[in-house]
């Protein structure tokens, strides 16, 4: 009998949601991998499929048989096994009663920390089929299911009634009952192609068997494929180029077995309508692909898939464009009726929505917003009146029908609006991009309005839920604040601003007027927002040393941390750096340890290993400090580097703590001398070896 056997486990059920399809696979995929993990079952490979009405597991070359395994059980110490005539005692044979054995088969286990009593019990491993029923269940049971239904009279519960299961080990059932229903051998395959029953006689078969008897691509990224080859063949004899995004193939892909390619088109007249306008209602609403020219601009063509091979695809033609015509008509009347008032008279009626309880209304917040926007403005040395302006407008679309249909063209929105209002282009802009970056790795802010307003906003809200109470805890995050603060430091980094996020922080408290420590809040803020910096800079190859070497000394300003950050990183590099770091980190230790800092005199000090220190800590002082105007950080180390002979010489033939008084502040003070010189940029003694 061969140790090993394929293994396929699928689950039947009526249309699963499409948007957690792909969750839901990867995590029985995970769950079942665990589970086989724990019993300690090996196995070569493990494929997981998804259609719209099954979840399976294939399982290659999976163990046949738990190993056997000898568990070893410690029982009391000799000392306390045997009574004073010799014989065991009552401990010794409660022990030996515990391990189903008598005493003469204990054993004596030595270690250096002592020897006690002990059995090795040889234990068989479980055949595999006895085993899978429960890790199964258990890997159902630990589904990421926000809500479970129950179906019919059954007390089991699914996130859909469930219809079938398959369980092979081999070419044999496994007998067991999931979610209530009795495990066999047959599938069921397409809905309406293939509603029959169909026998799978092994589980290498399974996504062929579906194929070619079902009418069902079982596997979710070939479904991908053919769904993204066939829209873009489909766009291209249309003379355009399917517009693919990544979250609607996954919905698609999630929503058909057996994917056929539909095109459609519409009137010619709603391309007068905003582009995202027209690909959000195709996208959202009806799940088609948008059809683009190579230049970008849309045509009046759309592509969809159908679930079906219909003898009639013209009928499903022509049903797909009867129903995007009302769709695209709604987006013409808001479109038209939001430009019938300015985004400027919308202003008022901020103060009808209330932003945060505590924070006030989306009135209170632009007003915060366009402060600090002018603040933000100053300090870069922008137009504060375009700032002022944006932040002004920031919201207004809010109130616009168009974006209370769709909420995720916000921004988008507002910059149309202001166009057609004859706002500056720069205002426009800005409106948008308030909202960039929309998702990790997004684009940030391309104008300096965009970047200010998109600051200003994020840093208004950080700063406001802080000091409301309302801090993230776990993966609770209600305000996106961790976002938020990621936000900020890409704008600030990669759009190189040197602006004092400590002083903006400081800025943004100053304008709530609620009750709340403004102090305590703050350190929380720059904590928070710096342990995003953290992330961010560990994602881009840093070590966390260099970050600490950095972060020690806190600078203000996130793009001067940066610059900082790869000096330190550079100057690792260098022979001395080792070296360095650990006479620095000497060096703080002593000072530590010292307290206070004390006057230099030159008078004062006598060894030729100090005097040269000081000459060449003087000569670097004065060396470094255009270079620290420049803030080139990196040339700044370069050339504190040249301090390490003379350092090395000091601690080889110099007593720092002497019993003269005089004489060791002057040392600790040319330490202190040494160490500020290294501080300017980073403390390098936070560099391990």
């Amino acid at each position: 009998m061969s140790q090993y056997k394929h293994l396929l486990f699928e689950l039947g059920t009526e249309e699963l949601p499409p948007k957690t399809l792909l969750t839901l696979s990867r995590a029985l995929q995970n769950n079942m991998v665990q589970g086989l993990t724990d019993a300690g079952l090996s196995y070569k490979d493990v494929k997981a499929y998804a259609t719209p009405r099954r979840l399976a597991v294939f399982v290659s070359d999976l163990v046949t048989a738990q190993p056997d395994k000898t568990v070893e059980k410690r029982g009391p110490a000799i000392q306390a096994a045997f009574m004073p005539d010799g014989t065991p005692s009552k401990a010794a044979q409660g022990f030996a009663v515990s391990c189903g054995t008598s005493f003469d088969q204990l054993e004596r286990l030595v270690t250096d920390k002592g020897e006690w009593l002990a059995y090795h019990q040889a234990i068989k491993g479980q055949a595999t089929e006895n085993l899978i029923p429960g890790i199964i269940s258990k890997s159902i049971a630990d589904l990421p299911i926000a809500k479970r239904m129950r179906w019919g009279s059954f007390a089991t519960e699914f996130v859909r009634p469930v219809h079938w299961v398959v369980l092979l080990f081999g070419e044999q059932i496994i007998e067991a009952e999931i979610l209530g229903l009795k495990a066999g051998a047959h599938t069921r395959g397409h809905r309406f192609h293939a509603p029959q029953s169909i026998l799978l006689e092994r589980p290498e078969t399974y996504s062929d068997v579906l194929y070619q008897q079902g009418h069902v691509i079982a596997d979710f990224e070939t479904r991908k494929d053919i769904i993204r080859q066939a829209a873009h063949q489909a766009a291209s004899d249309m003379g355009g180029i399917a517009h693919i995004e990544d979250d609607l193939l996954e919905e698609i892909a999630a929503l058909n077995e057996w994917p056929v390619p539909v095109v459609g088109h519409f009137d010619q007249r709603f391309l007068e309508l905003p582009a995202e306008v027209l690909i959000t209602t195709m996208q959202t609403n009806q799940k088609y692909f948008p059809v683009k020219r190579a230049d970008g601009s849309l045509l009046a063509h759309f592509i969809t898939f159908s679930n079906i091979e219909s003898k009639r695809p013209a009928s499903i033609q022509t049903g797909n464009e009867r129903v995007i015509t009302p769709r695209l008509s709604d987006a013409e009347f808001f479109w038209k009726q939001d430009r019938k008032k300015s985004l400027e008279d919308r202003i008022e009626s901020l103060n009808s929505i209330v932003f945060q309880k505590t924070l006030g209304t989306l009135a209170d917040k632009t007003h915060r917003v366009k402060q600090l926007a002018d603040y933000i403005a100053a300090q870069l040395d922008a137009d504060s009146e375009l700032a002022k302006r944006a932040a002004m407008l920031a919201k207004t679309d809010l109130m616009t029908d168009m974006v209370g249909e769709f909420a995720n063209l916000q921004g988008t929105m507002g910059r149309y609006y202001a166009l057609a209002d004859n706002e500056p282009e720069e205002v426009a802009l800005a409106l948008e991009e308030q909202y960039f970056p929309k998702q990790s790795g997004g684009l940030t802010p391309s104008s300096v309005t965009g970047q200010i307003l998109s600051i200003a906003e994020k840093i208004d809200t950080l700063t406001g839920i802080f000091s409301a109470g309302l801090i993230p805890t776990g993966d609770k995050d209600p305000y996106a604040l961790r976002r938020a603060a990621l936000g900020v430091l890409r704008i600030i980094i990669e759009r190189e601003l040197a602006l004092d996020l400590v002083a903006v922080v400081e800025f943004a408290l100053e304008q709530f007027v609620h009750d709340f420590n403004k102090t305590e809040t703050q350190d929380r803020v720059i904590d928070f927002i710096y342990e995003r910096l953290r992330g961010y800079c560990l994602d881009k190859g840093y070590k966390p040393d260099e970050f600490d070497a950095v972060y020690t000394i806190m600078p203000r300003e996130p793009l001067d941390f940066m610059q900082r950050l790869q000096a330190v990183k550079l100057f690792r590099q260098l022979p001395e750096a080792e070296s360095l770091a650990g006479a620095n980190k000497r060096i703080r230790n002593i000072l530590k340890k010292s307290g206070g800092e004390a006057a230099l005199e030159v008078t004062g000090l006598v060894e030729i290993q100090e005097l040269t220190l000081l000459a060449a800590a003087k000569e670097s002082a004065e060396a470094i400090q255009p270079l620290l105007e420049q803030r080139d950080y990196q040339a700044v180390l370069s050339r504190l580097a040249s301090l390490k002979d003379g350092v090395d010489a000091f601690f080889d033939h110099v007593m720092v703590m002497t019993d003269d008084l005089i004489l060791r502040n002057n040392r600790l003070a040319l330490l202190e001398l040494v160490s500020g010189q290294f501080l300017t940029c980073a403390d390098i003694s936070k560099l391990q070896s």
